[in-house]
Parts: structure tokens; C-alpha cells; sequence
């Protein structure tokens, strides 16, 4: 650890600018990642009561983007996803005594945990406390030492977006744990299963380990969650800039509310295809079967059911296509997988827009307007669960400017962001 000080200075002179690239490629945003540091630093000494001289550690986790894969995971299928730029940054420093753990996020409350009592209480549900709580008690089960600290934490990964603010901040927690009493040495899968955990059992969110993973891993990450119990990661190094190209999302501001059911029926009918065989999940089946029992299926479950099941197959097909294009650089062999996993969603998934409100639409709009935008210079997808939200774009990043632009214009000023790949996971950064 380091004092504020010295850090602070560090930043101001100049000092820190290669690590700071390093996390955060675009050099424009150079200045305003060493405003937000500095300001994160004061903002930890003014609410703890710490002088300049207060030794410190300053640790991220960013957000995260699917890229392929669309609702796959709760099939133990395969995913293709990517940590962002955007982060979560917390500022600690060690506790005034032994078993005090105190979390302070931007615009919320300060919650203090008891390091000794982290047993899940019901009430506590929903809440973040639970989360801290969670992975608190998933890292002291698995033997690692836990410790008290003072946090002070701000986040660039909007709530809501789909990018996965939840999982940054888990990630976030597990990696201050590592880095203040386990020497760094808690690996990034541990730290991810146990964000899993977290959210699963203390704040009662029935969620799939690919967010957690993404962040956690950095970089872009395949996952293959075949066995649950050996879940296989690997890491992909991809550059899009390298190749000319741009990762752009655009928030179309469409409601979530009543969406539940529109999300639960997705893996309720892919389910109901695999029952038809005597199965749980669609990974106990395989694909042959399914193809010469088609009318079985209809008949059984249902003909969304069916091309839901069917995109489930070819949507790992294309997993395994991208990687092996990004692997030998091809980005137009990705870009055709990518494009053939767009249209998969809208077609066979259908999880582009609700069926119960054909009158709002906002992500077909916004995946129209991107496909005359884009043409064959990239294209667009929906993004995450899907039926509203927001949508992903890969383009050619001489045409960023007129697509922000146009989407924008359409769904609001600052609603289409340019993100970058980050090849970093949870860190500390000092």
C-alpha cells in the first residue's frame, strides 16, 4: 500500500499514465480517469475521517458484454463474453479494528458488516449488504482470510444497462479480499463462483455464472458450462480496434417493467423441449434427437418451445465459429457468426420485443436503424435477456461518429456509448 499522497501526486505529475492506458485504452478518456481517481481518494478520506498520509489500496472490476451465446448459459451451453472498459474502482484501506467491514458506494448509504457474523438473514434479501455478506461467507468457507477494511467505492457500470453493475461489484468485494489478506492469490474463477454465490443464496437472484466470469476473467472469455461442477474457461485475446472496428450499445430506454414472465419462459420452454425426452436441460439431449422428433415436440411443448430449442444448438455452433474466427484473425468469418446469432434472436429465440405490447418496440427500431447505419461495415444484436434495454453493435469505427449520432437522435442524448475491450479482470491497480 501507498499513501494517498504519494498517489495522488503520482497521478497528477503524470506518473501513472502508462498504467492507466493500460486499463483504459481510449486516451481521451486519460484525463477524466485521473479526475475520477483523485476524487475517489478525497472522497474516501473525507468519509473515513483518514489524513493524506493514510496508506491505501485501490482495486477494479470492470462491466461486461455478451457477445455470444444468447441465452445459453441456463442450457449449460456455451458463451462467448467480454469485459469493458467501464469499472467499478474502490478505494480501502485496512479497518480501525479486527472485524469491521464498512462499504460506502457513491450515492448510498454506508453499510457496516460484522466480518465474524455472516450468516444470510431473510430480510436482508435484495439488498447490497446481503451481497458483501455472501461473499464474505463463500471465501471464509473456502479457508481463505478475511479481513477488516474501510471501502469507498465508484462505479461507471450503469444499473440496468446490462452490463452487469451486480457482478462488478461482487467481483469488486472478492478482489479486495484477495488483495488486502490472500496476497492476490485467490484465482479469478474462485472469485467469480463466489460473486455467483453471493447473489444466488444471500440476495436471492437466480443468476448464471457468465457475468460473474466476464468481469472476473477479463479480456474476452469463453465459458462452457457442460458440467456446472467444472465449468471450462479460457481467455481470448482480441483486440477490435486492431482490425478497425468498434464495440458500440445503445440504451433504447424501453420499459423492463412486466417483463418477468417474458424472461422465465425462455429456459421454462427449452426445458419443456428437454422433458420431452426425459431430461432437465437441453445439453442432455442432442441435437440429432430432437431434429427426428420434431413433430413430437410441437405436438408436446409447442412451436416456440421447438425454435427456442433449436436455437439453444446452433447458438453454440456459433460460439465455437466466432472464437476459432477471432483466433485466426478472421473478422469477417466472425462477423458472420455474429451477424447469424442476431438474427437467430430475433427469428427463433424471440426475445427481441414482448409479444404482450407489440406497439413498443424501441430495440427492433434500434436494431432497424442499425442494420441501414452499419450495412456490411459490422452489425447489431440484442443485447443480454433481451425484450428491452439495450442492443450491441460491432462496426467499422469510421462510422461510429454517424451511428452515435442517429442513435442519439432517436433514444436520447448519451444513449449509445463506445466501449473497448478490456483485457484485465478484477485487479489491483495500486
Amino acid at each position: 500500500m501507498k499513501k494517498a499522497s504519494q498517489i495522488k501526486k503520482s497521478i497528477s505529475d503524470n506518473s501513472l499514465d502508462s498504467l492507466l492506458l493500460d486499463i483504459y485504452p481510449d486516451s481521451g478518456s486519460l484525463d477524466y480517469q485521473k479526475d475520477r481517481y483523485i476524487k475517489a481518494i478525497d472522497s474516501f478520506l473525507k468519509i473515513y475521517e483518514r489524513d493524506e498520509d493514510t496508506e491505501i489500496s485501490i482495486f477494479s472490476a470492470p462491466g461486461r458484454t455478451e457477445i455470444g451465446g444468447n441465452h445459453t448459459d441456463h442450457q449449460n451451453g456455451k458463451v462467448l463474453a467480454a469485459a469493458i472498459t467501464d469499472d467499478a474502482i474502490a478505494i480501502v484501506a485496512p479497518g480501525s479494528d479486527d472485524h469491521s467491514v464498512q462499504v460506502l458506494s457513491q450515492g448510498y448509504d454506508m453499510i457496516t458488516i460484522d466480518s465474524r457474523d455472516t450468516g444470510k438473514i431473510q430480510s436482508e434479501e435484495g439488498t447490497t449488504a446481503s451481497l458483501i455478506k455472501g461473499v464474505l461467507y463463500k471465501l471464509k468457507m473456502s479457508g481463505y482470510t478475511i479481513g477488516s477494511f474501510d471501502a469507498y467505492i465508484t462505479s461507471d457500470v450503469l444499473q440496468g444497462s446490462g452490463l452487469s453493475s451486480s457482478a462488478a461489484f461482487e467481483n469488486l468485494i472478492g478482489t479486495i479480499i484477495s488483495g488486502l489478506y490472500n496476497d492476490m492469490k485467490i484465482t479469478p474463477q474462485e472469485i467469480a463462483v463466489t460473486g455467483q454465490f453471493a447473489e444466488n443464496k444471500y440476495f436471492g437472484k437466480p443468476c448464471g455464472l457468465m457475468d460473474q466470469m466476464a468481469s472476473s476473467m477479463g479480456s474476452m472469455c469463453f465459458i462452457n458450462f457442460r458440467d456446472p461442477d467444472d465449468v471450462i474457461t479460457k481467455s481470448i485475446d482480441c483486440d477490435l480496434s486492431k482490425y478497425g472496428y468498434s464495440l458500440c450499445i445503445t440504451d433504447t430506454k424501453g420499459s423492463h417493467a412486466d417483463l418477468t414472465p417474458d424472461y422465465a419462459a425462455i429456459p421454462s420452454e427449452m426445458k419443456a423441449v428437454a422433458a420431452v425426452f426425459n431430461a432437465s436441460l437441453l445439453c442432455e439431449v442432442d441435437e440429432e434427437v430432437i431434429m427426428a422428433n420434431i413433430g413430437k415436440i410441437r405436438n408436446k411443448a409447442g412451436d416456440r418451445a421447438l425454435l427456442r430449442a433449436l436455437h439453444y444448438y446452433e447458438e453454440n455452433k456459433r460460439v465455437d465459429q466466432e472464437i476459432k474466427a477471432l483466433s485466426e484473425g478472421d473478422m469477417e468469418g466472425f462477423l458472420t457468426a455474429f451477424r447469424q446469432s442476431a438474427g437467430s434472436s430475433f427469428k427463433y429465440l424471440q426475445n427481441v420485443y414482448t409479444p404482450k405490447d407489440p406497439a413498443h418496440q424501441n430495440t427492433s427500431v434500434a436494431l432497424m436503424i442499425s442494420d441501414m447505419i452499419i450495412g456490411d461495415d459490422g452489425a447489431a444484436r440484442i443485447h443480454g435477456g433481451g425484450f428491452a434495454g439495450t442492443i450491441q453493435a460491432i462496426l467499422k469505427s469510421g462510422k461510429v461518429n454517424e451511428y452515435r449520432k442517429k442513435m442519439d437522435e432517436i433514444f436520447g442524448e448519451g444513449s449509445c456509448k463506445i466501449y473497448s475491450i478490456r483485457k484485465y479482470g478484477g485487479m489491483k491497480v495500486i
